[in-house]
């Protein structure tokens, strides 16, 4: 059996230091924040129960690294310190490999730096969060009844290494041992916020494509025609409001923190949104701290870490901001091989019904017919 460990950090302040320490509910975030500044790496707990459909079994460990997104920023080198102490704590409990939660797999140029000074191997799992995501999006589409092939779809954070991998699979297909897994659109948006580096992008997805790309800097103008909207950004706070979304449409927020506004939630009952990279478990998972999901599920970038483990490839498989397509094919086979799956459809931390995806489309169908667009809806999901 194969060990692994992942790197979590709180997202947010109160809530989710909250659920180490319940008392800091009580307490002003300064206080919080100035507690987090003093403290070390910290074991959470063990994940036992990882059976694969071969057979293989694997289990590991949680640790927190106690800054939050914006600590991470203002202080990258702490942040990195930080890191390689988790990563030596991680191969003294026992692991072989480590992965890398929201932004931790974000400081020191996506891993790359951490794994020049970590004893493990170390992986940021963005390669298998890419196709969780593109495969949530597509399955949300045809429940919503988009036209896939004739579908305008955005992607915000475009240059990223998720966002451009997303890219790039939307604007050319996939395919695995030559099965068509899913097509490409009709045209692409790539939102961002460096227009060179769009640009760039741009003449690189060129190649080959059949779709049609489009750049620009302004998220309203990204969003206003798009059936489905992909976003993985390492923004700070909520950047995707009511009024920059299509009726009908779909929404897969990959990002941690969210990108797309509880004013989504609330106010457009006629767009679906989706969480990204959520997948279902093999075996009996068993979490002695939980990360906010029921046992059987998990986040993709955890699930990749335990796929690996699962196969023996103790290596750093995801690593930097340029995610090569055949590496992600590559994940969704070896996950495809273990029985991990897509843990179906979840809104904002919710799983979702078939009703309550009937009633978004049929609510998107009447706004059509009112003739409006954005801002339509009365209220979210509930």
């Amino acid at each position: 059996m194969h060990r692994f460990a992942f790197l979590v950090h709180p997202l947010d302040l109160k809530r989710d230091v909250a659920r180490k320490y319940p008392f800091v509910k009580f307490l002003p975030s300064s206080w919080v924040e100035a507690m987090l500044w003093r403290m070390r790496p910290k074991l959470l707990g063990k994940v036992t129960g990882v059976r694969s459909s071969t057979g293989a079994e694997a289990e590991g460990w949680l640790i927190a690294v106690p800054m939050t997104a914006k600590m991470m920023l203002e202080n990258e080198a702490r942040a990195l310190e930080l890191l390689v102490e988790a990563c030596q704590m991680a191969e003294d409990l026992g692991a072989e490999i480590v992965g890398l939660g929201a932004f931790t797999a974000i400081v020191g140029n996506g891993g790359i730096e951490l794994q020049k000074r970590s004893p493990l191997p170390v992986t940021t799992g963005n390669s298998y969060t890419t196709w969780t995501a593109l495969e949530a999006t597509k399955l949300a589409a045809e429940l919503m009844g988009i036209d896939w092939e004739n579908a305008t779809a955005a992607v915000v954070g475009a240059t990223g290494s998720i966002g451009r991998a997303c890219a790039y699979f939307l604007s050319h297909g996939a395919k695995i041992a030559n099965q068509i897994r899913f097509s490409p659109v009709s045209k692409v948006i790539l939102v961002g916020r460096d227009k060179r580096r769009l640009s760039a992008l741009k003449d690189e997805l060129a190649v080959d494509s059949s779709a049609e790309t489009q750049i620009t800097t302004e998220i309203a103008e990204g969003l206003r025609d798009a059936d489905v909207v992909i976003t993985v950004t390492s923004a700070m706070d909520a950047i995707i409001e009511p009024e920059h979304l299509k009726s009908g449409c779909v929404v897969c927020d990959v990002a941690r923190p969210r990108d797309v506004s509880e004013r989504v939630h609330k106010e457009r009952d006629d767009v679906l949104v989706i969480d990204g990279g959520i997948v279902e478990v093999p075996g009996e998972p068993r979490w002695e701290f939980s990360i906010g999901l029921p046992d059987k599920l998990t986040l993709a970038c955890v699930a990749e870490t335990m796929l690996l483990a699962l196969d023996g490839r103790l290596e750093p498989f995801t690593l930097g901001r340029d995610i090569r397509p055949e590496r992600i094919l590559e994940i969704a086979a070896i996950a495809a091989k273990h029985g991990f799956k897509l843990a179906g459809l979840r809104s904002f931390e919710r799983q979702l019904s078939e009703e309550q995806i009937r009633q978004v489309r049929e609510r998107a169908k009447q706004v059509a017919l009112g003739g409006r667009n954005r801002g339509a809806g009365t209220g979210g999901l509930g």
